[in-house]
């Protein structure tokens, strides 16, 4: 569960809520939610746009 953690984290250090990462990001804000919640896993393309929106390496927002 690194990377809901890691997106938490990160959303939160920027002020961000899950409303606006969504609109910076293009993933909705449901999905967010279940990422963070862990529950969901996204695809690459989704983590790649949550990570461009958070200014973070996709490497860095899945703990790797």
């Amino acid at each position: 569960m690194k990377i809901a953690e890691n997106l938490k984290q990160r959303r939160e250090t920027k002020a961000l809520s899950q409303a606006e990462l969504s609109r910076q990001s293009g993933v909705s804000q449901p999905m967010i939610c279940e990422i963070e919640k862990g529950r969901k896993t996204p695809t690459v393309v989704v983590a790649k746009a949550l990570a461009d929106a958070l200014h973070c390496s996709l490497d860095e927002l899945i703990g790797a």
